[in-house]
């Protein structure tokens, strides 16, 4: 595994533990649906991680997360 590799899985496993810390409401109906996608790239995250498809993979733990802060943002996660 090169270092770029090396580093890409590291940084996927770090937000996709810190992910699975997040306690994470629905304030609103919408938010409702901003958690399901959240789930949903955070379970594409780990079955890409799994097939060793490290930049799918970091790319679906960003989505996760960007649901994550956009729903606070808009305050329909807590």
């Amino acid at each position: 595994m090169t270092d770029t590799e090396e580093e890409l899985k590291k940084e996927t496993e770090k937000w996709l533990k810190k992910l699975k810390k997040e306690d994470i409401e629905a304030t609103e109906d919408k938010g409702e649906m901003f958690l399901e996608n959240i789930e949903a790239y955070t379970e594409d995250a780990e079955h890409f991680m799994e097939k060793g498809d490290l930049v799918r993979a970091f790319e679906a733990v960003v989505w996760a997360w960007s649901w994550l802060e956009i729903g606070r943002e808009l305050k329909i996660l807590d």
